[in-house]
């Protein structure tokens, strides 16, 4: 019989060893991920059968459209990163908050701290060039007239679904992070920036609005970095060691972790 190790924090008990046991907070991030796949589908069943749905990218004051409520949707989203929440939001996007940091007992090793985040930085910006290459081609599509705006509403819908395929089942940015796993990862919060990136190229307010959003997000998270960079390494902030993680979020190393 397998035993049964128990990790506590300020929020909740969850077994951790268990064979077959699936964290809360990975079973309410699934749930998400399906409604995300609806998410795409319906954009672009809306593109193909009700396409003037898509005016309100240059109309955000005209008619009605569901996809205004999408917008609000993802404006809150942004909204809960800017802001301390105590529950259902996993560490990974809030250890930039004071109160997700438990200093390790005895200090921390200042030296390598400083390398620890001048390692992951340099490789955050080769992810984000090479990311940004990708959008100035979409970019390029756009001007050519390849690419309209309601498929670039659509590629960040798509890009919404990747977002937790990148958390819950492969994420491709690792090659290049070289990140145990999404608590401790460097670029967490950068996911509404990339996701919105495509509507740098589309006028009006929606789209204008959630990018200006998305970048608030970011230039938050990475003024936190260089701020408080303790709060961002498990050598110096407790709260991201394994051995004190309840989210159980990531099945690549999670599901290797969890019969140990």
């Amino acid at each position: 019989m397998n035993e049964v190790k128990v990790i506590e924090n300020d929020t909740k008990v969850v077994p951790y060893g268990v064979r077959g046991n699936i964290s809360p907070m990975r079973k309410t991030y699934i749930m998400k991920l399906i409604g995300r796949c609806l998410v795409l589908i319906f954009c672009i069943w809306l593109g193909l059968k009700h396409s003037g749905q898509f005016d309100v990218l240059k109309d955000f004051t005209g008619s009605f459209s569901i996809l205004h409520v999408l917008w609000f949707i993802w404006m809150v989203d942004m909204l809960v990163q800017l802001v301390y929440v105590r529950n259902h939001v996993p560490l990974g996007s809030q250890k930039l908050f004071r109160q997700r940091y438990l200093p390790v007992r005895g200090g921390f090793d200042a030296h390598g701290l400083r390398d620890y985040i001048r390692r992951r930085t340099k490789s955050a910006y080769q992810v984000f060039i090479i990311y940004a290459i990708g959008i100035a081609a979409l970019g390029l599509l756009k001007k050519v007239g390849i690419l309209n705006d309601a498929v670039l509403l659509v590629i960040c819908a798509f890009f919404y679904v990747c977002d937790l395929i990148c958390v819950l089942i492969w994420c491709p940015f690792r090659i290049f992070m070289k990140t145990r796993c999404c608590t401790e990862c460097r670029i967490f919060n950068w996911d509404h920036l990339m996701m919105f990136s495509p509507l740098l190229f589309v006028d009006g307010f929606y789209a204008k609005s959630l990018v200006v959003m998305a970048a608030v997000v970011f230039i938050l998270w990475e003024y936190r970095i260089m701020a408080y960079p303790e709060r961002f390494w498990e050598g110096s902030n407790e709260a991201l060691k394994c051995s004190s993680c309840t989210d159980k979020l990531c099945s690549q190393y999670c599901n290797k972790k969890r019969y140990e």
